[in-house]
């Protein structure tokens, strides 16, 4: 079973043993450096509160302590890094300062500095770590001699001191800074996918419509001017010219239900679903238990996720059937598509799979997907329900925007 990233990974070191391995050998090492790196912070520190404060009746006191809290986040990152790769900790980065464009300029810089929780927690880590790094240099070089035999449990037992410690004070601070810190990497997401979307449709636009557009203007330019001389051949062109605003049509049609299909928004999911099933070319049944219409962004996302899972059925499962489902559970929307075919199909394997998960996870959803090799395939989507906001949609034509008339 393959899962998108969103589910965390488990960081527990393999329990210790009467042997010196490589996990050991890890733990010891880094207990041996949190002397001369507890050394390091704990000058620093000193010396930044000390002439920070000191100075904080001058005009460059308060200034000299705000940066000096930057340098404090900046120890903490390296302790994070330090402690990630010895002790295979997992704890995730703090989000950076960042001011709001109405709260820019020194001022705001220099308040944020000096109430920033990261930087003042990394200030309390240094402060008690020179202690604790005297302590435990000392018991484990001694060890290393005199312990040597229960070495691996003396070890396992004070980096699980030093793992509380970084968990406690420099992990993020609260359950809203590490969604800040996910927000921001998911905002990194969808401006990549909207403009993938958006050079897409440029580049259908250029390639379809738009040239058929000019050979059409060039077409009618050319039967104006036989319209006196030769009129058989410049009905004949008009009507060519008529053909091709036909197709032209259906282009833009078919383009316009690629960005948002008019019949997701007249009549909802379960006929937006229905007909890309009729166009798959693998017969599909759809049920979609919806009591309600859930917000605009939600649908648009089920419809497209949808869309995507149906067109690798048609072009790489070589099933004989599919199912969509789709129903509400307490405040998630569930997706369940499944199909007989070969199976196999992996978050690499260059069928979307990956953009998907990443498309999910930018709204706070979740993509699972079991394939195993001979079938069958299930692919299993959650989205969080928003209800739609009615007062938007009172009153809408829904044929506004749309051409009624059709070429005859």
């Amino acid at each position: 079973m393959t899962m998108s990233p969103l589910v965390p990974d488990n960081d527990r070191p393999p329990p210790a043993r009467f042997a010196l391995d490589r996990w050991t050998w890890k733990e010891i090492g880094y207990l041996l450096a949190n002397l001369p790196m507890a050394l390091a912070g704990f000058v620093y520190t000193v010396f930044m509160i000390g002439v920070g404060v000191g100075l904080a009746v001058t005009v460059i006191g308060l200034p000299l302590l705000a940066a000096g809290l930057h340098g404090a986040r900046l120890i903490g990152r390296a302790e994070r890094g330090r402690a990630r790769a010895m002790l295979g900790l997992r704890i995730d980065e703090p989000s950076p300062m960042v001011l709001s464009r109405q709260a820019q300029g020194f001022f705001p810089w220099l308040w944020s500095s000096l109430t920033d929780p990261v930087g003042w927690r990394a200030v309390l880590y240094s402060f008690i770590r020179l202690p604790w790094g005297v302590l435990t240099f000392t018991v484990t070089f001694v060890s290393l001699f005199v312990l040597w035999p229960v070495l691996p449990f003396v070890a396992r037992l004070l980096t699980h001191a030093d793992r509380g410690m970084a968990r406690g004070l420099l992990s993020p601070s609260d359950e809203l800074e590490r969604r800040i810190a996910e927000l921001e990497s998911d905002r990194g997401v969808v401006v990549d996918t909207a403009a993938a979307d958006l050079r897409r449709i440029e580049r259908d636009l250029h390639d379809g419509a738009q040239a058929r557009l000019v050979a059409l203007a060039m077409g009618l330019g050319l039967a104006k001017e036989k319209l006196t001389d030769d009129p058989e051949a410049a009905a004949r062109m008009v009507d060519e010219a008529h053909g091709e605003v036909k197709v032209a049509l259906q282009e833009l049609r078919d383009l316009a239900r690629g960005i948002h299909p008019a019949v997701l928004t007249d009549r909802g999911l379960d006929a937006a679903l229905s007909a890309i099933a009729s166009r798959c070319t693998v017969p599909v049944t759809v049920g979609v238990d919806l009591a309600s219409r859930p917000a605009q962004a939600i649908e648009g996302i089920a419809y497209f996720t949808v869309s995507e899972l149906l067109q690798n059925v048609s072009k790489h499962s070589g099933a004989r059937s599919a199912t969509v489902e789709v129903w509400r559970s307490a405040d998630r929307m569930l997706i369940h598509v499944t199909d007989d075919g070969r199976g196999g199909a992996r978050m690499d394997g260059g069928t979307g799979m990956a953009g998907l998960a990443e498309r999910l996870g930018a709204v706070d959803g979740l993509f699972v997907l079991d394939s195993p090799v001979g079938g069958p395939t299930t692919v299993t989507a959650e989205l969080p329900w928003r209800d739609r906001d009615k007062g938007r949609d009172q009153g809408r034509d829904p044929d506004k925007g749309r051409d009624k008339d059709r070429v005859r």
